[in-house]
């Protein structure tokens, strides 16, 4: 069993050594992954090493887009890079912005029956929203002086 260490506001400047703020490391892996994540995924849309990704659009989102599944891909994938971006730098913005694009996603796949997938992106999008509230503590410009 590990001790609680009280923070105090002036404990708050000193930096934290490994493991020593479990939401602090939190916060770190989590950005982290939605970090790398969209961009390793963005990057395949390129390349469809991992799948064809145009098997998870919706048929009813390709009869709607004015370009074909393919090119629907591609933007999609500049747009995980971008955000997956985002998240590195302003992660407070970035972590909801992944969210945002779970949510899509999640609705995307349900519409036309990948349920276990649409599942899993659910789990991701509460990830995603665990950053963006964890940000909001950890993630604060630091004041000089």
């Amino acid at each position: 069993m590990s001790a609680t260490v009280p923070r105090t506001p002036e404990s708050r400047h000193v930096p934290h050594r490994a493991g020593a703020d479990p939401a602090h490391t939190a916060f770190v892996l989590l950005r982290v992954g939605f970090t790398v994540l969209p961009i390793v995924l963005g990057l395949d849309k390129f390349t469809n090493i991992l799948t064809t990704w145009e098997n998870y659009l919706a048929p009813w989102a390709v009869d709607l887009l004015p370009v074909s599944a393919h090119t629907a891909m591609l933007v999609v994938g500049v747009v995980e890079v971008l955000a997956g971006v985002l998240v590195a730098i302003r992660p407070r913005i970035g972590a909801y912005v992944v969210a945002l694009w779970l949510a899509g996603i999640v609705v995307n796949l349900l519409s036309f029956g990948y349920y276990d997938i649409a599942l899993r992106d659910v789990g991701l999008l509460v990830g995603a929203l665990a950053l963006g509230l964890l940000a909001g503590a950890h993630d604060r410009p630091r004041r000089a002086g």
